[in-house]
Protein backbone atom coordinates (compact mmCIF):
# COMPACT_ATOMS: atom_id res chain seq x y z
CA UNK A 1 0.00 0.00 0.00
CA UNK A 2 1.36 3.55 -1.24
CA UNK A 3 1.71 5.60 2.23
CA UNK A 4 -0.74 8.54 1.37
CA UNK A 5 -0.36 12.20 1.43
CA UNK A 6 -3.47 13.88 2.83
CA UNK A 7 -4.87 17.32 3.94
CA UNK A 8 -5.42 16.17 7.79
CA UNK A 9 -3.53 13.76 9.28
CA UNK A 10 -5.67 12.97 12.77
CA UNK A 11 -3.80 10.67 14.57
CA UNK A 12 -6.40 8.66 17.57
CA UNK A 13 -10.32 7.85 17.13
CA UNK A 14 -11.53 9.03 20.29
CA UNK A 15 -14.50 11.76 20.25
CA UNK A 16 -12.16 14.52 19.73
CA UNK A 17 -10.71 12.58 16.73
CA UNK A 18 -13.55 12.07 14.93
CA UNK A 19 -15.22 15.35 15.50
CA UNK A 20 -12.71 17.17 14.04
CA UNK A 21 -12.34 14.72 11.21
CA UNK A 22 -15.94 15.14 10.59
CA UNK A 23 -15.62 18.68 10.06
CA UNK A 24 -12.55 18.92 8.36
CA UNK A 25 -13.42 16.39 5.45
CA UNK A 26 -16.05 18.70 4.26
CA UNK A 27 -13.44 20.68 2.60
CA UNK A 28 -10.31 17.72 2.29
CA UNK A 29 -9.20 14.56 2.74
CA UNK A 30 -8.43 12.78 6.14
CA UNK A 31 -6.12 10.23 7.19
CA UNK A 32 -7.49 8.89 10.51
CA UNK A 33 -5.02 6.36 12.36
CA UNK A 34 -5.75 4.77 15.19
CA UNK A 35 -3.67 1.78 16.81
CA UNK A 36 -6.53 -0.72 17.57
CA UNK A 37 -10.00 -0.82 16.16
CA UNK A 38 -11.43 2.57 16.50
CA UNK A 39 -14.33 1.86 19.11
CA UNK A 40 -11.37 1.71 21.12
CA UNK A 41 -10.60 4.69 22.99
CA UNK A 42 -10.81 6.81 27.03
CA UNK A 43 -13.97 7.87 25.10
CA UNK A 44 -16.11 4.80 25.25
CA UNK A 45 -14.76 4.46 28.79
CA UNK A 46 -16.40 7.60 29.68
CA UNK A 47 -19.69 6.44 31.51
CA UNK A 48 -20.68 9.94 33.46
CA UNK A 49 -21.00 12.28 30.16
CA UNK A 50 -21.07 15.88 29.28
CA UNK A 51 -21.27 18.66 31.53
CA UNK A 52 -23.29 21.56 29.81
CA UNK A 53 -25.77 24.20 30.40
CA UNK A 54 -29.37 23.41 29.68
CA UNK A 55 -31.28 23.32 33.25
CA UNK A 56 -33.66 26.80 33.76
CA UNK A 57 -31.86 26.70 37.37
CA UNK A 58 -28.45 26.88 35.72
CA UNK A 59 -26.01 29.36 34.08
CA UNK A 60 -22.81 29.87 32.20
CA UNK A 61 -21.56 31.56 35.49
CA UNK A 62 -22.09 28.99 37.91
CA UNK A 63 -20.59 25.94 35.55
CA UNK A 64 -17.92 28.79 35.41
CA UNK A 65 -17.51 28.58 38.63
CA UNK A 66 -17.40 24.91 39.48
CA UNK A 67 -15.12 24.38 36.56
CA UNK A 68 -12.47 27.30 38.51
CA UNK A 69 -13.06 26.17 42.06
CA UNK A 70 -12.33 22.82 40.75
CA UNK A 71 -9.48 24.17 39.21
CA UNK A 72 -7.26 24.78 42.34
CA UNK A 73 -6.21 28.38 41.29
CA UNK A 74 -4.44 26.82 37.72
CA UNK A 75 -7.80 27.27 35.45
CA UNK A 76 -7.01 29.81 32.74
CA UNK A 77 -10.24 31.93 32.81
CA UNK A 78 -10.64 32.95 29.00
CA UNK A 79 -10.20 29.02 27.92
CA UNK A 80 -13.23 28.18 30.85
CA UNK A 81 -15.25 30.80 29.37
CA UNK A 82 -14.49 29.61 25.65
CA UNK A 83 -15.71 25.93 26.56
CA UNK A 84 -18.43 26.66 28.73
CA UNK A 85 -20.58 29.17 26.67
CA UNK A 86 -19.88 26.82 23.38
CA UNK A 87 -20.59 23.83 24.65
CA UNK A 88 -24.50 23.67 24.85
CA UNK A 89 -24.55 24.10 21.39
CA UNK A 90 -21.89 21.08 20.45
CA UNK A 91 -23.99 18.69 22.70
CA UNK A 92 -27.00 19.87 20.63
CA UNK A 93 -24.52 18.93 17.02
CA UNK A 94 -24.06 15.20 18.91
CA UNK A 95 -27.71 14.98 19.31
CA UNK A 96 -29.04 16.01 15.79
CA UNK A 97 -26.06 13.73 14.39
CA UNK A 98 -27.70 10.64 16.06
CA UNK A 99 -26.37 10.33 19.92
CA UNK A 100 -29.55 9.02 21.85
CA UNK A 101 -29.19 11.07 25.22
CA UNK A 102 -31.24 9.80 27.77
CA UNK A 103 -34.61 12.22 28.31
CA UNK A 104 -37.41 13.03 30.46
CA UNK A 105 -40.62 13.64 28.68
CA UNK A 106 -41.27 15.94 25.92
CA UNK A 107 -38.13 15.18 24.26
CA UNK A 108 -35.50 17.04 27.35
CA UNK A 109 -32.36 16.35 28.20
CA UNK A 110 -32.65 14.20 31.24
CA UNK A 111 -29.33 15.58 33.01
CA UNK A 112 -27.37 13.86 35.94
CA UNK A 113 -25.27 15.07 38.92
CA UNK A 114 -21.21 14.61 39.84
CA UNK A 115 -19.01 15.83 42.42
CA UNK A 116 -17.96 19.19 42.00
CA UNK A 117 -21.27 20.14 40.16
CA UNK A 118 -23.60 22.73 41.88
CA UNK A 119 -26.42 21.92 39.53
CA UNK A 120 -27.94 18.91 37.57
CA UNK A 121 -25.69 19.59 33.78
CA UNK A 122 -24.49 16.33 33.28
CA UNK A 123 -26.05 14.98 29.70
CA UNK A 124 -25.68 11.63 29.21
CA UNK A 125 -26.96 8.25 27.43
CA UNK A 126 -27.24 6.06 31.19
CA UNK A 127 -24.00 5.24 32.15
CA UNK A 128 -22.09 4.50 29.07
CA UNK A 129 -22.19 7.86 27.18
CA UNK A 130 -18.74 7.60 25.41
CA UNK A 131 -19.79 4.07 23.88
CA UNK A 132 -22.88 5.94 22.38
CA UNK A 133 -20.83 9.23 21.61
CA UNK A 134 -18.72 6.88 20.00
CA UNK A 135 -20.49 4.47 17.55
CA UNK A 136 -22.67 7.52 16.57
CA UNK A 137 -19.19 9.29 14.91
CA UNK A 138 -17.68 6.15 13.98
CA UNK A 139 -20.84 5.57 11.79
CA UNK A 140 -20.61 8.65 10.40
CA UNK A 141 -16.59 8.48 9.79
CA UNK A 142 -16.73 5.15 7.60
CA UNK A 143 -19.71 6.11 5.82
CA UNK A 144 -17.83 9.39 4.96
CA UNK A 145 -16.08 9.39 1.39
CA UNK A 146 -12.79 11.47 2.14
CA UNK A 147 -11.96 9.82 6.07
CA UNK A 148 -10.02 7.33 5.37
CA UNK A 149 -9.82 5.16 8.31
CA UNK A 150 -6.30 2.89 8.99
CA UNK A 151 -6.92 0.35 11.94
CA UNK A 152 -3.97 -1.46 13.58
CA UNK A 153 -1.62 1.67 12.39
CA UNK A 154 -0.08 3.22 15.36
CA UNK A 155 2.32 6.27 14.96
CA UNK A 156 5.93 6.30 16.16
CA UNK A 157 7.22 9.83 15.75
CA UNK A 158 5.94 12.76 14.11
CA UNK A 159 7.33 14.27 10.74
CA UNK A 160 9.79 17.77 10.96
CA UNK A 161 13.01 19.29 10.23
CA UNK A 162 15.14 16.88 12.60
CA UNK A 163 14.24 14.31 9.63
CA UNK A 164 15.38 16.24 6.71
CA UNK A 165 18.45 14.44 5.04
CA UNK A 166 19.90 18.13 5.64
CA UNK A 167 19.37 18.33 8.79
CA UNK A 168 19.20 22.03 10.07
CA UNK A 169 19.95 23.46 13.46
CA UNK A 170 16.33 24.78 15.16
CA UNK A 171 15.58 26.11 17.58
CA UNK A 172 12.20 26.35 20.19
CA UNK A 173 9.38 27.48 17.80
CA UNK A 174 10.97 27.00 14.63
CA UNK A 175 10.16 23.40 13.81
CA UNK A 176 7.08 22.53 11.38
CA UNK A 177 5.22 18.97 11.56
CA UNK A 178 4.68 17.69 8.11
CA UNK A 179 2.54 14.26 9.10
CA UNK A 180 4.29 10.86 10.97
CA UNK A 181 6.14 7.63 10.72
CA UNK A 182 3.25 5.51 10.93
CA UNK A 183 4.07 1.64 11.88
CA UNK A 184 1.48 -1.15 9.97
CA UNK A 185 0.79 -3.77 12.43
CA UNK A 186 -0.16 -6.06 10.34
CA UNK A 187 2.86 -5.97 7.76
CA UNK A 188 5.22 -4.72 10.34
CA UNK A 189 6.38 -1.76 7.86
CA UNK A 190 7.26 2.00 8.66
CA UNK A 191 5.94 4.53 6.51
CA UNK A 192 5.68 8.48 6.39
CA UNK A 193 1.94 9.54 6.47
CA UNK A 194 2.92 13.42 4.63
CA UNK A 195 0.13 15.51 5.09
CA UNK A 196 -0.01 19.93 5.42
CA UNK A 197 -2.17 19.38 8.75
CA UNK A 198 -1.36 17.37 11.88
CA UNK A 199 -3.67 16.61 15.17
CA UNK A 200 -2.70 15.20 17.70
CA UNK A 201 -6.09 13.34 19.55
CA UNK A 202 -4.36 10.53 20.88
CA UNK A 203 -5.64 10.36 24.78
CA UNK A 204 -3.79 9.90 28.22
CA UNK A 205 -1.29 8.35 29.60
CA UNK A 206 -3.19 5.93 32.27
CA UNK A 207 -0.93 3.26 31.78
CA UNK A 208 2.18 4.72 33.56
CA UNK A 209 -0.19 2.94 36.42
CA UNK A 210 -0.04 -0.17 37.76
CA UNK A 211 -4.31 0.74 38.45
CA UNK A 212 -5.86 2.76 36.23
CA UNK A 213 -9.44 2.58 34.18
CA UNK A 214 -8.13 3.96 30.80
CA UNK A 215 -7.68 0.72 28.00
CA UNK A 216 -4.61 -0.50 27.23
CA UNK A 217 -4.10 1.26 24.41
CA UNK A 218 -3.49 4.91 27.08
CA UNK A 219 0.18 5.03 26.75
CA UNK A 220 0.59 8.52 26.12
CA UNK A 221 1.63 8.03 22.54
CA UNK A 222 0.79 11.53 21.62
CA UNK A 223 2.48 13.33 24.32
CA UNK A 224 5.55 12.15 23.90
CA UNK A 225 5.32 12.25 20.53
CA UNK A 226 5.42 15.73 20.98
CA UNK A 227 7.43 16.75 23.59
CA UNK A 228 10.34 14.86 21.28
CA UNK A 229 9.81 16.78 18.57
CA UNK A 230 9.97 19.62 20.74
CA UNK A 231 6.79 20.96 21.52
CA UNK A 232 5.58 22.49 24.79
CA UNK A 233 4.31 20.54 27.70
CA UNK A 234 2.63 21.50 30.75
CA UNK A 235 1.10 20.62 34.47
CA UNK A 236 1.78 16.65 33.88
CA UNK A 237 2.22 16.35 37.65
CA UNK A 238 -1.53 16.54 37.78
CA UNK A 239 -2.90 13.04 37.40
CA UNK A 240 -6.26 12.64 38.46
CA UNK A 241 -7.19 9.41 40.18
CA UNK A 242 -10.97 8.17 39.97
CA UNK A 243 -11.91 7.56 43.43
CA UNK A 244 -13.69 4.68 42.74
CA UNK A 245 -12.81 1.67 40.65
CA UNK A 246 -14.04 -1.77 40.94
CA UNK A 247 -11.70 -3.67 43.62
CA UNK A 248 -12.22 -7.30 42.57
CA UNK A 249 -9.47 -10.19 42.06
CA UNK A 250 -11.39 -11.02 38.79
CA UNK A 251 -12.57 -8.15 37.53
CA UNK A 252 -9.88 -5.43 35.26
CA UNK A 253 -10.04 -2.00 36.82
CA UNK A 254 -13.75 -0.95 36.07
CA UNK A 255 -14.58 2.45 36.76
CA UNK A 256 -18.08 2.79 39.06
CA UNK A 257 -18.99 5.83 38.02
CA UNK A 258 -18.90 9.43 39.56
CA UNK A 259 -23.13 9.59 38.91
CA UNK A 260 -23.35 6.75 41.51
CA UNK A 261 -22.62 9.18 44.06
CA UNK A 262 -24.34 11.59 42.29
CA UNK A 263 -27.08 9.60 42.26
CA UNK A 264 -26.59 9.13 46.25
CA UNK A 265 -24.17 6.57 46.97
CA UNK A 266 -22.77 6.64 50.15
CA UNK A 267 -18.81 5.89 51.02
CA UNK A 268 -18.53 3.53 53.99
CA UNK A 269 -15.60 1.57 55.51
CA UNK A 270 -15.23 -2.04 56.10
CA UNK A 271 -17.04 -1.47 59.69
CA UNK A 272 -19.88 0.22 57.34
CA UNK A 273 -19.37 3.87 58.87
CA UNK A 274 -19.68 6.31 56.17
CA UNK A 275 -16.12 8.49 56.39
CA UNK A 276 -16.39 11.44 54.32
CA UNK A 277 -17.84 13.96 56.48
CA UNK A 278 -14.26 13.77 58.40
CA UNK A 279 -12.70 15.37 54.93
CA UNK A 280 -15.01 17.70 53.24
CA UNK A 281 -18.39 19.40 53.51
CA UNK A 282 -19.49 18.21 50.45
CA UNK A 283 -19.53 14.58 51.20
CA UNK A 284 -19.42 12.18 48.55
CA UNK A 285 -19.71 15.03 46.59
CA UNK A 286 -16.75 16.62 46.85
CA UNK A 287 -13.98 17.14 44.05
CA UNK A 288 -12.38 13.40 43.05
CA UNK A 289 -9.10 14.80 44.12
CA UNK A 290 -10.55 15.71 47.55
CA UNK A 291 -12.31 12.10 47.29
CA UNK A 292 -9.61 9.81 46.45
CA UNK A 293 -6.97 11.21 48.87
CA UNK A 294 -9.93 11.06 51.57
CA UNK A 295 -9.73 6.75 50.37
CA UNK A 296 -6.41 7.05 50.06
CA UNK A 297 -5.77 8.11 54.06
CA UNK A 298 -8.81 5.50 55.15
CA UNK A 299 -7.13 2.71 53.73
CA UNK A 300 -3.83 3.48 55.18
CA UNK A 301 -5.29 4.42 58.39
CA UNK A 302 -7.28 1.39 58.80
CA UNK A 303 -4.94 -0.96 56.91
CA UNK A 304 -7.70 -2.34 54.20
CA UNK A 305 -7.64 -2.69 50.87
CA UNK A 306 -10.91 -1.18 49.79
CA UNK A 307 -13.59 1.23 50.93
CA UNK A 308 -17.12 0.49 49.33
CA UNK A 309 -19.91 2.28 47.46
CA UNK A 310 -23.27 1.68 49.28
CA UNK A 311 -26.24 1.74 47.03
CA UNK A 312 -28.73 -0.82 49.09
CA UNK A 313 -30.71 2.57 50.50
CA UNK A 314 -31.82 3.68 47.18
CA UNK A 315 -34.64 2.19 44.75
CA UNK A 316 -33.53 -0.72 43.21
CA UNK A 317 -35.05 -0.89 39.89
CA UNK A 318 -34.27 3.21 39.60
CA UNK A 319 -30.16 1.68 39.88
CA UNK A 320 -30.82 -0.90 37.78
CA UNK A 321 -32.13 1.24 35.31
CA UNK A 322 -29.80 4.66 35.76
CA UNK A 323 -27.05 2.14 35.55
CA UNK A 324 -27.50 -0.88 33.37
CA UNK A 325 -23.66 -1.61 32.52
CA UNK A 326 -22.35 -1.17 35.58
CA UNK A 327 -24.77 -3.25 37.24
CA UNK A 328 -24.21 -5.70 34.37
CA UNK A 329 -20.58 -5.45 34.82
CA UNK A 330 -20.64 -5.73 38.68
CA UNK A 331 -22.82 -8.59 38.29
CA UNK A 332 -20.33 -10.58 36.12
CA UNK A 333 -18.62 -10.87 39.00
CA UNK A 334 -21.07 -11.65 42.07
CA UNK A 335 -21.77 -8.70 42.97
CA UNK A 336 -25.56 -7.10 42.84
CA UNK A 337 -24.92 -3.14 43.62
CA UNK A 338 -28.95 -2.99 44.56
CA UNK A 339 -28.04 -5.58 47.31
CA UNK A 340 -24.47 -5.62 48.37
CA UNK A 341 -22.13 -3.72 49.14
CA UNK A 342 -19.16 -2.60 46.47
CA UNK A 343 -15.45 -2.89 46.89
CA UNK A 344 -13.64 0.76 44.95
CA UNK A 345 -9.97 1.82 45.26
CA UNK A 346 -8.77 4.97 43.64
CA UNK A 347 -7.05 4.22 40.11
CA UNK A 348 -5.47 6.39 37.38
CA UNK A 349 -8.11 7.53 35.73
CA UNK A 350 -7.05 11.17 33.28
CA UNK A 351 -4.39 13.07 32.48
CA UNK A 352 -4.88 17.27 33.10
CA UNK A 353 -1.50 18.19 31.82
CA UNK A 354 -0.02 17.40 28.15
CA UNK A 355 1.18 19.23 24.88
CA UNK A 356 0.17 22.98 25.30
CA UNK A 357 -2.51 24.73 23.19
CA UNK A 358 -3.85 27.72 22.68
CA UNK A 359 -7.55 28.80 22.26
CA UNK A 360 -7.78 27.51 18.75
CA UNK A 361 -5.92 24.05 19.11
CA UNK A 362 -2.48 25.21 18.13
CA UNK A 363 0.33 23.73 19.38
CA UNK A 364 4.33 25.45 19.99
CA UNK A 365 5.21 23.46 16.15
CA UNK A 366 3.84 24.50 13.20
CA UNK A 367 1.54 22.69 11.76
CA UNK A 368 0.64 20.55 14.48
CA UNK A 369 -2.06 20.81 16.57
CA UNK A 370 -3.85 18.94 19.38
CA UNK A 371 -7.09 18.40 21.31
CA UNK A 372 -8.39 16.05 23.71
CA UNK A 373 -7.22 14.52 26.69
CA UNK A 374 -3.68 14.49 25.15
CA UNK A 375 -4.43 18.80 25.09
CA UNK A 376 -3.38 21.32 27.96
CA UNK A 377 -5.59 23.82 27.25
CA UNK A 378 -5.74 25.29 30.91
CA UNK A 379 -9.65 24.21 31.40
CA UNK A 380 -8.86 21.92 33.78
CA UNK A 381 -6.12 23.52 36.06
CA UNK A 382 -5.15 21.52 38.81
CA UNK A 383 -7.77 19.35 38.93
CA UNK A 384 -10.39 18.14 35.75
CA UNK A 385 -13.90 19.06 37.22
CA UNK A 386 -16.21 15.64 36.44
CA UNK A 387 -17.82 15.37 32.74
CA UNK A 388 -16.22 18.47 31.67
CA UNK A 389 -13.48 16.05 29.28
CA UNK A 390 -15.55 15.21 26.62
CA UNK A 391 -17.22 18.27 26.67
CA UNK A 392 -13.13 19.93 25.97
CA UNK A 393 -12.40 17.46 23.53
CA UNK A 394 -15.91 18.74 21.47
CA UNK A 395 -15.26 22.40 21.62
CA UNK A 396 -11.45 22.26 20.71
CA UNK A 397 -11.59 19.59 17.83
CA UNK A 398 -14.45 22.05 16.82
CA UNK A 399 -12.02 25.15 17.31
CA UNK A 400 -9.30 23.62 15.84
CA UNK A 401 -11.12 22.39 12.31
CA UNK A 402 -12.29 25.68 11.97
CA UNK A 403 -8.35 27.15 12.35
CA UNK A 404 -6.89 23.91 10.39
CA UNK A 405 -9.18 25.56 7.58
CA UNK A 406 -7.99 28.88 7.67
CA UNK A 407 -4.17 27.65 7.82
CA UNK A 408 -2.52 27.78 5.03
CA UNK A 409 0.69 25.11 5.65
CA UNK A 410 2.74 24.14 2.86
CA UNK A 411 3.15 21.19 0.99
CA UNK A 412 5.76 18.37 2.65
CA UNK A 413 8.64 18.56 1.18
CA UNK A 414 8.69 14.68 0.51
CA UNK A 415 11.81 14.07 -1.52
CA UNK A 416 13.87 15.80 1.46
CA UNK A 417 12.38 13.89 3.82
CA UNK A 418 14.76 10.98 4.93
CA UNK A 419 13.46 7.22 5.30
CA UNK A 420 13.06 5.41 7.57
CA UNK A 421 15.73 3.36 8.57
CA UNK A 422 14.85 -0.55 10.14
CA UNK A 423 18.21 -2.02 8.82
CA UNK A 424 18.93 -3.25 13.07
CA UNK A 425 17.33 -6.66 13.78
CA UNK A 426 16.81 -7.24 17.35
CA UNK A 427 17.78 -10.42 19.92
CA UNK A 428 14.74 -12.37 20.45
CA UNK A 429 15.89 -13.86 23.65
CA UNK A 430 15.73 -9.52 25.17
CA UNK A 431 12.41 -8.99 24.55
CA UNK A 432 11.71 -10.39 28.12
CA UNK A 433 12.99 -6.74 29.00
CA UNK A 434 9.68 -5.00 27.35
CA UNK A 435 7.44 -6.83 29.68
CA UNK A 436 9.44 -6.41 32.50
CA UNK A 437 10.38 -3.23 32.55
CA UNK A 438 6.72 -1.80 31.66
CA UNK A 439 5.96 -3.64 35.22
CA UNK A 440 8.69 -2.13 36.83
CA UNK A 441 7.70 1.13 35.36
CA UNK A 442 3.84 1.16 36.21
CA UNK A 443 4.75 -0.40 39.93
CA UNK A 444 7.06 2.58 40.47
CA UNK A 445 4.78 5.37 39.35
CA UNK A 446 2.14 3.76 41.25
CA UNK A 447 4.06 3.43 44.59
CA UNK A 448 6.16 6.33 44.43
CA UNK A 449 4.27 9.27 42.28
CA UNK A 450 0.32 8.07 43.31
CA UNK A 451 -2.58 10.22 45.00
CA UNK A 452 0.30 11.15 48.06
CA UNK A 453 3.66 12.50 47.51
CA UNK A 454 6.88 13.88 49.02
CA UNK A 455 10.21 14.91 47.99
CA UNK A 456 12.37 11.17 48.94
CA UNK A 457 9.68 9.14 47.04
CA UNK A 458 9.90 11.43 44.20
CA UNK A 459 13.98 11.25 44.27
CA UNK A 460 13.74 7.73 43.94
CA UNK A 461 11.82 7.21 41.21
CA UNK A 462 13.32 9.83 39.57
CA UNK A 463 16.63 7.87 39.83
CA UNK A 464 14.90 4.54 38.84
CA UNK A 465 12.76 6.00 36.03
CA UNK A 466 16.31 7.42 34.35
CA UNK A 467 18.11 4.55 34.29
CA UNK A 468 14.90 2.78 33.11
CA UNK A 469 14.04 5.29 30.35
CA UNK A 470 18.18 5.03 29.36
CA UNK A 471 17.76 1.55 28.91
CA UNK A 472 14.84 1.70 26.39
CA UNK A 473 16.54 4.27 24.57
CA UNK A 474 19.22 2.25 23.47
CA UNK A 475 17.08 -0.83 23.13
CA UNK A 476 14.74 1.05 20.11
CA UNK A 477 17.82 2.58 18.89
CA UNK A 478 19.34 -0.81 18.08
CA UNK A 479 15.66 -2.94 17.39
CA UNK A 480 12.79 -2.96 15.03
CA UNK A 481 10.06 -1.46 16.00
CA UNK A 482 6.72 -3.36 17.58
CA UNK A 483 3.67 -1.54 18.96
CA UNK A 484 4.86 -3.11 22.51
CA UNK A 485 8.51 -1.35 22.28
CA UNK A 486 6.88 2.13 20.99
CA UNK A 487 4.54 1.94 24.10
CA UNK A 488 7.09 1.17 26.40
CA UNK A 489 9.16 4.10 25.32
CA UNK A 490 6.61 6.04 25.61
CA UNK A 491 5.17 5.32 29.27
CA UNK A 492 8.91 5.35 30.67
CA UNK A 493 8.88 9.03 28.90
CA UNK A 494 5.66 10.15 30.55
CA UNK A 495 6.90 8.63 33.55
CA UNK A 496 10.05 11.12 33.78
CA UNK A 497 7.88 14.06 32.69
CA UNK A 498 4.88 13.24 35.53
CA UNK A 499 7.77 12.63 38.11
CA UNK A 500 10.19 16.05 36.57
CA UNK A 501 6.77 18.44 36.98
CA UNK A 502 5.96 16.84 40.04
CA UNK A 503 9.67 17.49 41.53
CA UNK A 504 9.23 21.68 39.97
CA UNK A 505 5.97 22.44 41.93
CA UNK A 506 6.91 22.73 45.50
CA UNK A 507 3.42 23.10 46.68
CA UNK A 508 0.00 20.88 47.17
CA UNK A 509 -2.18 22.02 44.92
CA UNK A 510 -5.75 20.08 43.30
CA UNK A 511 -4.25 16.24 42.23
CA UNK A 512 -0.48 16.96 43.02
CA UNK A 513 -0.63 16.39 46.89
CA UNK A 514 2.99 15.91 48.78
CA UNK A 515 3.61 15.81 52.14
CA UNK A 516 6.60 18.01 52.14
CA UNK A 517 4.84 21.11 50.98
CA UNK A 518 1.31 20.17 52.62
CA UNK A 519 0.03 23.60 51.82
CA UNK A 520 -1.37 25.80 48.41
CA UNK A 521 1.19 28.31 47.81
CA UNK A 522 -0.61 31.61 46.55
CA UNK A 523 2.29 32.48 44.72
CA UNK A 524 2.00 30.06 42.47
CA UNK A 525 -1.41 30.85 41.34
CA UNK A 526 -1.89 30.83 37.65
CA UNK A 527 1.75 29.52 37.11
CA UNK A 528 1.87 26.14 34.93
CA UNK A 529 4.89 23.61 34.91
CA UNK A 530 6.01 24.09 31.50
CA UNK A 531 8.56 21.36 29.99
CA UNK A 532 10.51 21.36 26.70
CA UNK A 533 12.67 19.08 25.14
CA UNK A 534 15.15 22.10 24.58
CA UNK A 535 15.42 22.07 28.59
CA UNK A 536 16.89 18.96 28.70
CA UNK A 537 19.62 19.31 25.64
CA UNK A 538 20.69 22.26 26.91
CA UNK A 539 21.05 20.23 30.33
Amino acid sequence: MKPPQTDFLVIGSGIAGLFFSLKVAEHGSVALVTKKQTVESNTNYAQGGIASVFAADDSMQLHRDDTIQAGAGLCHPEIVDIVVHEGPHLVQQLWDLGVDFTQEEEKHLHLGREGGHSRHRIVHARDYTGREVERVLVERARAHPRISVYEDHIAIDLVTEHNLIDRPTLARGQIHCWGAFVLDKTTGEVHPYFARNTIITAGGCGQVYLHTTNPAIATGDGIAMAYRAGADIANMEFIQFHPTTLFHPQARSFLISEAVRGHGAHLVNRSGERFMEKYDSRLELAPRDVVARAIDSELKRRGEESVFLDLRHLDADDVRQSFPSIYKRCREVNIDITRDLVPVVPAAHYTCGGVVSDAHGHTTIHGLMVAGEAAMTGLHGANRLASNSLLEALVFANRAADTALEDTHSEPPVEDIAPWDDTDTYNAEEWVLISHNRREVRTLMWDYVGIVRSDLRLARAKRRIDLLRSEVEDFYKRTRVSERLIQLRNITLLGHLIIESAMRRRESRGLHYTTDYPETDPGMDQADTLLSVFDEIER
